[in-house]
């Protein structure tokens, strides 16, 4: 199961928002407020979920890899905000005072505008090696990163990550946008569609998907795979009144021969494949299906068991993302945050368990991932308040150090204190 260290080395070094090359910008002029962005990586299946507002939370839509974590978002007050990701050396900063888990989500959700957010991202560091774009349905915008905050001068604001080498960037996109908005006074759908034409990206790194969001009137325009003659037009309110839910972008347009060739070669494609079939003959029967698969394919399941490790996984994230109002699941990210857990019932949890528990009773000499399913099993038990199975899982996670992941062995020693804490 090669493909799963590259989970393993995120969990492991904390990175968030690993969006590869966006360009976002702000523009407010002509009375019109607006937001864009080019979300540029290596890896499609973009999700959309729907989080309603609660007592505590304002309701919002997020955009997101399939780790749900946020790379952009918009809440039901016109409140945008988009990553691009950077390379700031955290080490070499006085960063004494982190948020305890996403700070941004938090703004997401307890902000009406860019004046209430600066009351919040002024108490704490942001720790982030990324740089955010945040704007308002005002006009207002910022850009936050981990050395402080930039206010919008003028009528726009870009944000990129070209790198700069010996004093130039590395690439055109920013100086593309900013020669654009500098000579025009336009501000509309087809003249910032225009803009996210000139700087997307083909190629290993491609725009996967694209956005200019209405702040005002709470209207998203996307566009998928760099592709700007077909749109799927978002209504944030009427969209937000029909509940909770994970949407596959993909799915609001039709298929086009570049994307489809793209996604089939992605290492991440049987997976997706899987959670297809999930939702044609339901989750239970198509698990069944492909626990027989393995077993007829066994030993030369490692591809098929591969995606499998990375279908449990989805199914958590999605289970977390669920019953946690739209959150990211922060215990995979080792966030303090994400130590707290809620307890909950969920058929995915307990699909996943069924499956972490068959991969892991495999013969394998691969002793650290198999720890790391041990731990991932005491996890899913714990969520659904199964504690002594749980401290059952953990402990042989972590039971010889030497055969475990780094990350399995803090985070099992972790939730066995809190454990043995609250007896």
């Amino acid at each position: 199961m090669q493909k799963y260290f590259l989970l393993i080395l995120i969990s492991l070094s904390g990175r968030i928002h690993t969006l590869k090359a966006c360009t976002i910008l702000s523009c407010s002029r002509g009375g019109e407020v607006f937001a864009a962005a080019n979300e540029d990586d290596t890896t499609p299946f973009t999700r959309i979920w729907y989080n309603p507002a609660t007592k505590d939370r304002y309701a919002s839509i997020c955009f997101g890899a399939p780790d749900m974590q946020i790379a952009a978002a918009m809440n039901e007050h016109g409140l945008f905000f988009d990553y691009a990701a950077a390379n700031y050396d955290l080490s070499k900063l006085n960063l004494t005072n982190p948020y305890k888990s996403d700070i941004m989500w938090e703004v997401l959700g307890k902000c009406k505008n860019v004046k209430e957010a600066m009351v919040i991202l002024k108490k704490y560091d942001y720790i982030s090696q990324s740089q955010v774009l945040l704007a308002d349905k005002e006009g207002n915008s910022i850009l936050i990163n981990p050395k402080g905050i930039i206010e919008k001068k003028g009528d726009f604001q870009i944000n990129s990550n070209c790198n700069m080498i010996n004093g130039k960037l590395a690439c055109r996109r920013p100086e593309i946008a900013n020669e654009m908005l500098s000579g025009s006074n336009e501000n509309n759908i087809n003249f910032l569609k225009s803009i996210l034409d000139k700087t997307h990206q083909e190629g290993e790194l491609n725009t996967l998907y694209s956005t200019i969001c209405d702040l005002k009137n709470g209207v998203i325009y996307v566009y998928l795979f760099h592709d700007y003659n077909m749109v799927y037009k978002i209504d944030l309110k009427a969209e937000l009144k029909k509940g909770y839910r994970i949407e596959n972008l993909a799915d609001h347009f039709s298929p086009t021969f570049a994307y489809e060739s793209f996604s089939k070669n992605h290492s991440l494609y049987l997976k997706e494949s899987i959670f297809q079939e999930m939702k044609e003959k339901g989750i239970d029967i198509t698990i069944d299906h492909y626990i027989m698969e393995s077993e007829k394919l066994s030993p030369k399941n490692e591809k098929i068991n591969s995606a499998l490790l990375e279908v449990a996984l989805q199914l958590i994230k999605y289970s977390w993302n669920e019953h946690h109002y739209g959150s990211s699941w922060d215990y995979w990210f080792s966030k303090p945050d994400g130590y707290d857990i809620q307890k909950y019932k969920d058929p995915k949890l307990a699909s996943a368990e069924k499956l972490l528990k068959y991969l892991s009773s495999k013969e394998t000499t691969d002793l650290k991932l198999r720890n790391f399913m041990y731990e991932i099993v005491g996890f899913t038990n714990l969520a659904q308040g199964n504690n002594n199975s749980a401290k059952e899982f953990y402990e042989k996670a972590i039971q010889n150090p030497e055969h475990t992941y780094p990350v399995t062995l803090v985070r099992g020693k972790e939730m066995l204190k809190r454990m043995n804490d609250s007896k």
